[in-house]
């Protein structure tokens, strides 16, 4: 899976404290599952939640939900197109922990599609489908 780091490295990039502080910012997949055809073809799909915990954060929240949207229109775009993901594809809890830090959890609901193939000699290729918005 790619998108997780991907999450990672934008959240990275726009929040310096980030960088200095790395065990701030967790990310872990949740709720995984993979959707396959009965094709001859071994490709499938990747369906998980993608959970973004930033812990201790002193900064604006508006920073953290500004480099997501971003990252998601790029990387996920159904989940700011598509008005049924829109409803339920990016979901926030936040707990005020003192007037200055908050623990702030995040999930996005991703997916990821693999195409699986064999070359002339035989050889399994796996090819991770890109889903940019440029795609």
């Amino acid at each position: 899976m790619i998108k997780p780091a991907g999450i990672r490295a934008a959240l990275v990039a726009a929040i310096p404290s980030f960088s200095a502080n790395p065990d701030k910012l967790t990310v872990f997949i949740d709720q995984g599952s993979i959707a396959a055809t009965g094709t001859a073809s071994l490709s499938f799909e990747y369906r998980y939640v993608c959970n973004v915990l930033v812990m201790d954060f002193a900064g604006n929240a508006d920073d953290v939900f500004i480099a997501l949207v971003a990252w998601v229109r790029e990387n996920q775009p159904d989940l700011v197109t598509n008005v049924d993901e829109r409803t339920n594809g990016i979901t926030y809890e936040i707990d005020i922990l003192d007037n200055a830090t908050a623990d702030v959890s995040i999930r996005l609901l991703l997916t990821e599609s693999v195409v699986v193939s064999v070359d002339d000699a035989g050889r399994r290729l796996v090819t991770h489908v890109d889903d940019s918005a440029d795609t």
